[in-house]
């Protein structure tokens, strides 16, 4: 890489260490609040402020990592989610950029450090386990589909792994993981609300898988002369579509709204999860474009 490519590449990859630290913090502080206020019936002032700040921490840990994939397109001259690392890297912006919409549309400041400390984590481990150089595209990869194609099943990821997280609040709110099964007071919000987000977030998730799948298959009928091989990341992918429109009917559905249909959206991430992983790196197929060794 020449030296007026390597500035960007540096500038990144700092950009990218910055935001994890302040993400961190900001999970420091958004626990402090939730600690202080889960039992108050009037949260303390100081609490309040700690709450806040943490969101401010989470405004600017998201401009800083925007900053970073920026630099990473600059730097590698073409799309920043070339491999697994950018690609979770990206992953992590959608899911935070999706969160402080909520934060601010649904004042759900208070539940920041159960979203903040799994983005986290996947940052923890794109950055340490994952990273790959900054670098071309490897040939399979260079078409114009990876732009819509996979930025589509990158925003997909980032919205699903948000509302399985909520479903699983909702599930502890609602009393899912107590002895008695009872509901779990002041410390979240109420269940309905909770269930209403997940549903919402899971339908935007929904709708952006099914474009990906979509544009995936038009990808692979140009690339391999077939739309459909059931290699393991398309079975995966389907497998993830049928979760999740599980999910969006029982949740429709009588009888199955609250805890049995947030246990499907729970589910549907943890299917998620297992195809960004287990698929991406363990599993071999046509797929099998991870960039680490």
């Amino acid at each position: 890489m020449g030296d007026r490519l390597a500035v960007p590449a540096l500038l990144s990859d700092w950009l990218f260490t910055s935001a994890f630290g302040v993400y961190m913090l900001a999970a420091l502080l958004c626990s402090a609040e939730y600690a202080l206020t889960r039992h108050a019936a009037n949260p303390p002032a100081f609490a309040v402020r700690l709450g806040r700040s943490g969101v401010a921490l989470t405004v600017l840990g998201g401009l800083l990592h925007l900053g970073s994939v920026v630099l990473r397109g600059v730097a590698t001259g073409r799309v920043p989610w070339g491999n697994m690392y950018e690609y979770l890297s990206a992953v992590g912006l959608i899911a935070v950029a999706a969160w402080l919409y909520l934060v601010f549309r649904y004042d759900m400041r208070r539940m920041s450090v159960f979203v903040l400390l799994p983005i986290a984590s996947l940052l923890f481990l794109a950055g340490n386990r994952l990273y790959a150089e900054a670098a071309p595209l490897v040939p399979p990869l260079r078409s114009y589909w990876i732009i819509i194609h996979v930025a589509a099943a990158i925003m997909a990821s980032g919205v699903f792994l948000l509302s399985g997280v909520v479903s699983a609040l909702h599930l502890a709110s609602s009393g899912e993981f107590t002895r008695k099964g009872k509901p779990s007071g002041r410390r979240l919000p109420p269940a309905e609300h909770l269930d209403k987000i997940a549903y919402r977030t899971g339908t935007v998730g929904f709708l952006t898988l099914t474009f990906a799948i979509i544009t995936g298959a038009v990808w692979a009928e140009q690339a391999w002369g077939r739309f459909w091989g059931w290699d393991p990341k398309e079975t995966v992918a389907f497998v993830s579509w049928v979760c999740y429109a599980a999910y969006l009917h029982a949740r429709a559905t009588a009888g199955w709204r609250g805890r049995r249909s947030a246990w499907l959206n729970v589910i549907g991430m943890v299917v998620v999860l297992f195809n960004l992983f287990f698929v991406n790196l363990v599993a071999v197929g046509l797929h099998s474009y991870a960039g680490v060794d």
